[in-house]
């Protein structure tokens, strides 16, 4: 079913009495040029499974199916269960109804491919897990820009934080192009962006990202004065600091990922 026009998708949620659910982030890609790059940025082959997140009425589902795709679909709104049967009737599609926050990402076979229109309140989160479980070869998402922003940031930046450090840690990311509020129905507030991350074999490490978040918990303090709030022995930090060459009032947004790395090992 084509749900690259308005009209049609208007036409769709009034037929199943439906509307989009704030509740889910739901707004709806209805461009098919977009959709198009979509689909060729995550560069499967054909029969190769997809897994996707928030799918809605199927478009961007749809749009991966009939490229090829296997698409494994992780939904938690079942008032769309009709819909799909109307919108994806016939494409190699498995929808599974639940929260994509309590899937078992680490089940994956290794080497997976995601892509998906994520749900704006879950965005975060969900990028997290992708990226621990450490399955994913490739991730595609589209998200709102500040978030874009924020996964591929730089040190010394207003949006560099934990996200753009989860991000580098498991992943090499490229913010490949925005979409306006009109390429959506409903039309958000924000500009969009898609993003796709080439994931590496990184096994997570709690305690750098412990040391990560105490570090932009409290972005005004100094790193030694946050570490320290944190639990941290002041002293420790401060001697890790002088032996890198920096500041006792550097803060943790100038410092890089492999600084942050230094930084563990020398206070453990």
């Amino acid at each position: 079913m084509n749900l690259t026009s308005i009209r049609t998708v208007k036409a769709l949620l009034e037929r199943h009495g439906l509307r989009a659910d704030k509740r889910f982030g739901q707004n709806f890609l209805v461009e098919a040029g977009y959709l198009n790059r979509i689909v060729e940025a995550v560069g499967f082959t054909p029969g190769e499974r997809v897994y996707e997140v928030g799918p809605g009425l199927g478009t961007l589902t749809g749009a991966l199916a009939e490229a090829g795709a296997q698409v494994v679909s992780v939904e938690m709104d079942r008032r769309l269960e009709a819909v799909h049967a109307e919108t994806l009737v016939g494409l190699p599609v498995q929808t599974i109804w639940g929260d994509a926050l309590e899937f078992d990402w680490g089940s994956v076979p290794e080497g997976g491919l995601f892509a998906g229109n994520l749900p704006y309140n879950i965005a975060t989160p969900l990028i997290t897990k992708l990226l621990i479980s450490g399955r994913f070869r490739r991730i595609v998402v589209l998200v709102q820009k500040e978030v874009a922003l924020r996964m591929t940031a730089l040190p010394g930046t207003a949006d560099y934080g934990l996200l753009s450090l989860r991000v580098q840690y498991h992943s090499t990311a490229r913010r490949l192009f925005d979409l306006p509020p009109g390429a959506f129905f409903p039309a958000p507030k924000v500009t969009s962006s898609v993003v796709r991350l080439e994931g590496r074999p990184t096994p997570d490490n709690p305690a750098l990202f412990r040391l990560i978040e105490a570090a932009f918990g409290q972005r005004r303090k100094t790193l030694i004065n946050a570490l320290k709030t944190a639990g941290y022995d002041p002293q420790k930090v401060s001697a890790a600091l002088e032996r890198m060459n920096l500041s006792p009032q550097v803060r943790g947004e100038a410092l890089s990922l492999e600084q942050f790395q230094s930084l563990l090992s020398a206070i453990l």
